[in-house]
């Protein structure tokens, strides 16, 4: 009876243990039973929380309910049947199993032989105590939850996963609408039993209204509006009935379930029948654009020209253009102008509109450049044409004015430009216009400027009579347009290197826009041109005083002695403008000719302190020299880099063919020299000295330029140079001198990356970094230039007053030119003034003259022809 309380007291220990897997094996045998049933509520929940039973028919929602309850109701009882209760002898059992030996089981065990052996009976003690402390370690068996063999296609985890996806995007407040499936409800699911919608046209940019929320019986519509209507229910249990639409003829039937129509005009809309309304619609009118011109036409210094315009409309303008028809009525029928006109379409242009903001009002302003159209400063009719999303149209009135364009003060080239509008005008012209070409280059002395120019109307003039015999077409006509359209822009804004006779340039063409009435913007451009110039040509003076050792200074003039100085040219210059601006033309014109007396008298005297000049005026003309060769290289490299889109485009350039500042070019100087294109590709006395300058400075500057070499490898010379030259630097210590070698030190890192750039091959970039430090050269010179003449003692030095050393020019072939009469070099700048020129010309109409010759061979003739086609 002893062994019964033990047992009991080891059992004891095991209480938690065996609840425990009895809970375990209850969950087991709940799941295997239940799982069918859950999966069926946890579906039917899912349903519920994502409202299916909102959006699906009544019907279908009642069907889903009966089948749901069904196969609770089914898997309900299968579950039960399928229950069966663990009792605690099978956990005690269960959990015997998870110890080794089944300790529980040997403890429920009774000695059944040997009870009277003590020591069989002290065997089974021990053996009873080694098993009660095994099952004292005992714990509670793991449930077996595993039940796939019993739903082998996973649908507990197809239920479980809407579920999830109902807690997510769901609501468990929409289970609480499941009341209103009751008695009546299906009509309330059903939804509303008509719809409509409003939506106005795109263009107007109003939104589309739900007629079903409109709570007005009255509303206006934008015309054109689309109205969209949808009848549920039993087809006729609702019709419609309108008068906005102004439909006539065969027209749908009433009761169709989908009605589209246009809203045209106002009246009634109707939806008759059960749960129908009716509106009163009014239309709101789409009026048609309005567009007119603001103002008057205005030309700009480029020779664009701008009209303002303002366009409205109720939704915004969706569109424009301009016409623009030439004025015969107010045009004056002279000259050429009197022939009639060949026939020419009218211009049309579209007209800007606003890229922000809206289009309903705006005013923009028609910006176009005409300068190279046969109506260009015509009269003409403007008509502005403006329409809107509706595709209504809009028309200004004709304006009548002036079609703006560029205007030419060079008396030359406004000629050529005249020649070119009356050759366009009417190919009838082109006898006259060959005359007056013809009549404009028999006497060229003291006309053209540029050698250039009179070879390329001459060359023009022969084309034109050619053409004239075997027949100008339109391809021809439009052929010499273009020539004669170049040739002017060359004598109107032409490179004349000289700066003086670039000043004298400006100074004519200032003279000429004042005689002819030019505009405002107009008369700005020419007194800019005019500053510039005049800056230009007193920085060739200063170059040259220091070049030859000398000062500039006011020359002597006719009756005393003045001095000039910069900001006394800017006064004059100023007053010049106050003069035109106040319209006061002919006192202008008379300051501006003692200006232009003044500018001509400029001297400069001899610096008596020695013949080298100072160690400033040396640092000076060795950065201008090295600022002309890095102006050579980049011009080589813009060369290079044309030859690699325009192969052959650098034909007859060679070492021999200088350039801008010492670069292989087309031999046309850049300071001081011979301005123009020279003839036969041949170096002009300007270029040749800039050559002579670079080889010079190689030989003695350390190499800063060598004539061979690649590009780098020459970029790399000039950078050393220019370091070598920016630790020589005079003035150390002072705030110019400081500011000049911050400028060159710049300077220095734009030609390093033009060095780097030349490698790579990149002569885009290569261009822009020379462009750099060309830039950061000149400021650099610019500080020194201000620093030296802050100097104590640099005004003192000077004294005395004679003319400039003028020095041996070269002629087109590059010799040396004897000094005239006069003791001034043959500079050969005008036509006519030059020897050579004179004697080139000669031979030209020599050449000119044995190619009109017939009695000659084909052969001679052919050659004389080819020489003439090169000039």
């Amino acid at each position: 009876m002893a062994a019964k309380p033990v047992l009991a007291t080891q059992l004891n220990s095991l209480h938690w243990p065996i609840r425990l897997t009895r809970a375990g094996m209850i969950a087991e045998t709940c799941l295997r039973a239940f799982w069918p049933l859950a999966s069926v509520v946890m579906l039917a929940l899912a349903a519920l929380m994502l409202g299916l039973h909102e959006m699906l028919p009544v019907e279908v929602v009642w069907s889903g309910a009966v089948l749901t309850l069904l196969g609770g109701l089914a898997t309900l009882i299968w579950g039960l049947r399928q229950l069966r209760w663990p009792s605690r002898a099978l956990a005690l059992a269960r959990l015997d199993e998870t110890l080794p030996g089944r300790p529980i089981n040997a403890l429920l065990d009774a000695q059944a032989i040997g009870q009277d052996d003590t020591a069989s009976t002290a065997l089974w003690q021990a053996h009873q105590a080694r098993m009660a402390a095994r099952a004292a370690q005992a714990k509670a068996a793991q449930p077996n939850l595993r039940i796939a063999a019993a739903d082998p296609y996973a649908l507990r985890f197809v239920a479980l996963l809407a579920l999830v996806v109902a807690l997510l995007f769901g609501s468990i407040w929409r289970v609480g609408t499941v009341r209103d499936l009751g008695p009546g409800a299906a009509t309330a699911m059903a939804g509303p039993s008509w719809e409509g919608w409003l939506q106005p046209p795109r263009y107007t940019g109003l939104p589309t209204l739900y007629l079903n929320d409109v709570d007005d019986d009255e509303f206006k519509l934008p015309q054109g509006s689309t109205v969209t209507l949808r009848l549920y229910g039993q087809p006729g249990a609702l019709t419609l009935a309108e008068t906005v639409s102004g439909r006539t003829g065969e027209l749908p039937s009433a009761a169709d379930a989908q009605q589209d129509f246009v809203v045209t005009q106002s009246g009634e809309l109707s939806i008759e029948g059960t749960g129908g309304q009716s509106w009163q619609i009014g239309v709101i009118a789409d009026t048609p654009p309005q567009i007119a011109v603001a103002g008057q036409p205005e030309i700009e210094p480029d020779g664009t020209m701008s009209l303002p315009f303002s366009a409205v409309d109720d939704y915004g303008i969706a569109g424009g253009e301009v016409r623009i028809a030439l004025d015969l009525l107010a045009l004056d029928r002279r000259h050429g102008l009197s022939a009639n006109p060949d026939p020419r379409s009218e211009i049309t242009l579209d007209l800007p509109l606003p890229l922000t903001g809206g289009r309903s009002e705006f005013t923009e302003y028609l910006i176009d450049d005409f300068s190279q159209h046969p109506w260009a400063n015509l009269p003409v009719t403007y008509t502005f044409v403006a329409w809107d999303g509706a595709e209504q149209r809009g028309e200004a009135p004709g304006f009548g004015a002036t079609l703006l364009a560029r205007r030419f003060f060079d008396p030359l080239a406004a000629a050529v430009v005249e020649q070119r509008r009356d050759l366009l005008w009417a190919r009838a012209n082109a006898p006259r216009v060959a005359q007056i070409i013809r009549t404009l280059t028999h006497h060229p002395e003291g006309q053209f400027r540029n050698p250039s120019a009179y070879l390329r109307m001459r060359m023009i003039l022969r084309r034109l009579e050619s053409y004239t015999v075997a027949g100008l077409t339109s391809e021809r006509q439009n052929e010499i347009a273009e020539a004669m359209w170049e040739l002017a822009l060359m004598l109107e804004d032409g490179d004349v290197g000289d700066a003086l006779e670039r000043l004298r340039r400006a100074q004519e063409r200032l003279s000429q826009a004042m005689r002819d009435g030019a505009s405002d913007q107009e008369i700005a451009e020419l007194m800019q041109e005019l500053r510039e110039a005049t800056e230009d040509y007193m920085r060739q003076l200063q170059r040259q005083a220091e070049a030859n050792g000398d000062v500039m200074e006011q020359g002597e003039m006719p009756e005393n002695m003045m001095q000039l100085s910069q900001d006394d040219l800017q006064a004059m210059m100023d007053r010049i403008q106050e003069l035109m601006e106040q319209g006061r033309m002919a006192e202008a014109e008379q300051a501006l000719q003692e200006l232009q007396q003044m500018m001509e008298n400029m001297r400069v005297t001899e610096n008596q302190q020695g013949q080298g000049g100072s160690e400033g005026q040396q640092a000076m003309e060795g950065l201008a020299d090295t600022l002309k060769q890095q102006q050579g290289l980049s011009d080589q490299a813009f060369r290079d880099l044309q030859e690699q889109f325009n192969p052959g485009a650098g034909k007859g350039e060679s070492e021999q063919n200088q350039g801008r500042n010492g670069g292989l070019g087309q031999g046309q100087s850049h300071e001081g020299g011979q301005g123009g294109d020279s003839e036969e590709g041949q170096p002009q006395g300007g270029s040749q000295e800039g050559q002579d300058g670079n080889a010079q400075s190689g030989q003695g500057q350390d190499g800063a330029q060598s004539p061979g070499g690649s590009l780098a490898e020459r970029q790399q010379a000039l950078r050393e140079e220019l370091q070598r030259q920016q630790n020589g630097l005079p003035l150390g210590g002072s705030e110019g001198g400081d500011a000049a070698r911050q400028s060159l030190e710049d300077a220095g890192r734009a030609m390093d990356g033009a060095q780097e750039s030349l490698e790579q091959g990149d002569l885009a970039e290569a261009i822009d970094q020379q462009a750099e430090a060309m830039e950061r050269l000149r400021e650099g010179m610019r500080a020194l230039g201000e620093a030296l003449a802050q100097q104590p003692g640099q005004a003192g030095s000077q004294s005395g007053r004679n003319t400039a050393r003028q020095g041996n020019r070269m002629d087109p072939l590059g010799r040396n030119q004897p000094e005239g009469r006069d003791g001034a070099g043959d500079d050969g700048s005008r036509i006519g003034e030059g020897s050579a020129y004179r004697r080139a010309w000669d031979l030209l109409e020599e050449i000119r003259r044995r190619a009109d010759e017939r009695e000659r061979s084909e052969g001679e003739r052919g050659y004389l022809q080819r020489l003439l086609d090169q000039f």
